[in-house]
């Protein structure tokens, strides 16, 4: 079986070619493959409950697909860590955990958002073991709507400044960080996102060849890897 991953589309009402670029993409997967969406799918998610009327096509596509037969797994990014069970049920999707471990092509593969990894950035891993704590996302959702919404265009902007004044080594993953977490779960392949850096790396460590692959964001273009026996490859979609 086939399998696609994208990843930080960072769908949002001011960029319509890319979510139109989204919905054309997922008109073209077939019902024997998979899709894996590895965080910030959306620039902003600030709860199942906010009818944002240009999502609605997305959700639709995505629904489309799951009901063919094309199995949809999601992963929380920093930008969407609050979807929850609603969505999947109006999407057919399937929630993962950040990280998961699954069987590509016989290979013992890694799937993570990717900001874990930088673990050079000690303030932003203080800041996401606080949004990602059940009781803070709890109390969260429990705020009316205009509130997080508020809070959501607050935290954009703060994410903008902080990433100007951050050096470019904070930005990346730790590579020791990498190899690390490649050997605590006996993985011979890593797929994230988060960086914006799309490339593919080949590691060696302990006596092994290993590989990690970055997907690349949907700002300009979209992003998508394609893997299926003996395939492994980036490609560029035009928005």
């Amino acid at each position: 079986m086939s399998a696609c991953f994208i990843s930080d589309l960072h769908l949002h009402p001011s960029r319509p070619a890319i979510s139109r670029c989204c919905i054309d993409f997922l008109a073209t997967l077939k019902a024997d493959e998979q899709l894996y969406i590895l965080g910030d799918l959306f620039e902003a998610w600030v709860g199942d409950d906010h009818p944002e009327p240009t999502y609605e096509p997305v959700k639709e596509a995505l629904l489309a697909c799951t009901t063919a037969g094309t199995q949809v797994f999601v992963l929380h990014g920093n930008r969407d860590f609050l979807l929850g069970e609603r969505f999947a049920a109006e999407t057919g999707c399937r929630l993962i955990e950040d990280p998961t471990v699954i069987e590509l092509c016989g290979r013992r593969t890694l799937l993570m958002h990717g900001d874990s990894l930088c673990t050079d950035d000690r303030d932003y891993q203080a800041l996401r073991a606080r949004l990602r704590h059940p009781q803070w996302q709890q109390q969260a959702l429990s705020l009316p709507l205009d509130a997080r919404l508020r809070f959501a265009r607050q935290a954009r902007e703060m994410s903008t400044l902080a990433t100007a004044e951050r050096g470019e080594q904070l930005l990346d993953v730790n590579p020791g960080e990498v190899l690390r977490v490649l050997e605590r779960h006996n993985a011979e392949l890593l797929i994230h996102g988060h960086t914006h850096r799309p490339g593919i790396h080949r590691l060696r460590h302990g006596g092994r060849d290993l590989q990690r692959v970055v997907l690349g964001d949907w700002y300009e273009q979209g992003s998508v890897l394609r893997v299926a026996p003996g395939q492994l490859e980036l490609t560029s979609l035009p928005a």
